[in-house]
This record gives C-alpha cells, structure tokens and sequence, in this order.
C-alpha cells in the first residue's frame, strides 16, 4: 500500500525551465533546486503567495551541488544571515 502523507519534492529542474508544484509545498518551508547553475529558492507563505529567489554566487552553487540535504539546508541559512537576506 502506497504511503500517501510521503509528498514527492515540489521543485524539479529541466531543460524547458523549472517546474513547481505549489500544491505539494508546505507553507513557510523553503524549498530549493539548481537551474542553469543557479540555485532557485522558493517558498509558499502563509497567505499561499509563492516567492522565489536566486542565488548565482558560484561558491555557494558549488557548495550546493556537492553536499547532502541537511548540508544544503545550512549552506542556504548561512547564506542568508551572511548577505542580509532576512525579512524582517
């Protein structure tokens, strides 16, 4: 029998673009792929607005590409306390 609460990634990258799926995302929950050496970041708020962000900082897609998931997670937080980048 087929576990229905695991979700496939909403996030996936292909030639013709990236393709998100909001209705498997989560609200708040960052989600993120890398796209043309890029690493799109996106999330759902909690009034269903989809937001999206890119990072083309060649260190950190590195980073990305070559980490695990709980790595990735933390290389992105570390991101953005260094640039800023949280709303406030």
């Amino acid at each position: 029998m087929k576990n229905n609460s695991i979700m496939s990634y909403p996030l996936s990258s292909g030639k013709d673009g990236i393709k998100i799926q909001p209705d498997k995302m989560e609200p708040e929950t960052l989600y993120h792929c890398i796209h043309q050496n890029k690493i799109m970041l996106v999330y759902k708020d909690h009034n269903e607005i989809l937001n999206c962000y890119e990072i083309d900082d060649d260190e950190i897609v590195s980073m990305v590409k070559t980490s695990n998931k709980d790595d990735i997670e933390k290389i992105i937080e570390e991101y953005i306390e260094k640039e800023n980048l949280r709303k406030k």
